[in-house]
C-alpha cells in the first residue's frame, strides 16, 4: 500500500483495474481450452483481484481520499465481477446464482452493521472528501437504490420481525445484542468475497467449477442456520 500511496494512486483506478482483472478471468474461463488458460491464469487473476479489493478501501482511508463515489463503485463494481463470473459458470443460471451471492454477502453486511449498531459502535466512518462528480454519484445511488436497497430492506426487515417473534415485544438492547453475537458476525463474514473468490479459485485449479456454483445454495441453508441459531439465543435468554 504505500508505494501505491507515495505514488499517488487513485483508490478508485485500482477499483476499476481488479474489475477489468475479474471480469478478464470470467472471459477466459467461458472461453475456455487449455487447463493454464482456462482454470489457472482466471484463479490466479482472481486471488489477485481479492488482494487488490482489499487494498483499494485501506488505500483510500491511508491517503484520506476516501468518497461516496468510491464506495458505490467499489460495491457495484464487485457486482459487475460476480455476474461475469456466474454467467461465465453457468451461462443464464448465473443471473440468479448472482442474485443469490448477493443475499449472502448482503446478510454479511446488514449482521456486521447490526452488531456494531447494538454495541455503539461507528459502522462506516464518514467520507473524508466530499468533491464526487454529482452526475456519477447519482448514477451509482440509483443502481444501488435499484438493486441492493430491497434487497437490504427485504433481508434487514425479515431479521427485524424474526427478533420480534423471538422477544414476544419491543426487544430491549440487551435482546438486541444477544440477536447480534459477534459468533454470526464471523460466519457471515467467512462467507464473504475473499472466500468466496478464494474458493472459486481452487474450484477452478480442481477443474471442478461447477462445485462453486452448487456452493451458492448451500452457504444460504449455513446462513438460515445461524439465523435459527440467534433467534434460539434470545429465546433462551428471556427464559
Amino acid at each position: 500500500m504505500d508505494p501505491l500511496a507515495r505514488l499517488d494512486v487513485n483508490p478508485a483506478h485500482v477499483v476499476l483495474f481488479h474489475t477489468v482483472l475479474g471480469v478478464y478471468a470470467a472471459w477466459l474461463i467461458r472461453r475456455g481450452g487449455p487447463w493454464w488458460r482456462s482454470r489457472l491464469t482466471p484463479a490466479l487473476l482472481l486471488q489477485v483481484k481479492t488482494v487488490l479489493d482489499n487494498l483499494d478501501g485501506q488505500l483510500a482511508r491511508a491517503t484520506g481520499r476516501t468518497t461516496e463515489t468510491g464506495r458505490y463503485l467499489d460495491t457495484e463494481m464487485d457486482l459487475v465481477v460476480d455476474l461475469s463470473l456466474n454467467v461465465a459458470l453457468a451461462g443464464w443460471a448465473g443471473i440468479p446464482l448472482t442474485v443469490l451471492q448477493s443475499l449472502i454477502l448482503t446478510t454479511d453486511f446488514l449482521w456486521e452493521r447490526d452488531h456494531r449498531t447494538a454495541r455503539g459502535e461507528v459502522f462506516r466512518d464518514t467520507a473524508a472528501q466530499s468533491n464526487d462528480h454529482p452526475q456519477v454519484l447519482a448514477t451509482l445511488k440509483a443502481v444501488y437504490a435499484a438493486y441492493f436497497s430491497p434487497q437490504e430492506q427485504l433481508l434487514g426487515g425479515w431479521f427485524e420481525t424474526r427478533l420480534g417473534a423471538s422477544t414476544g415485544d419491543a426487544p430491549t438492547p440487551e435482546e438486541r445484542r444477544a440477536y447480534t453475537p459477534l459468533p454470526i458476525t464471523a460466519v457471515a463474514a467467512n462467507l464473504g468475497l475473499t472466500t468466496q473468490l478464494a474458493f472459486l479459485g481452487l474450484c477452478l485449479l480442481a477443474n471442478q467449477p461447477r462445485l462453486y456454483t452448487r456452493s451458492l445454495p448451500v452457504q444460504a441453508l449455513v446462513l438460515t442456520g445461524v439465523q435459527l441459531w440467534r433467534e434460539g439465543q434470545v429465546r433462551r435468554g428471556k427464559t
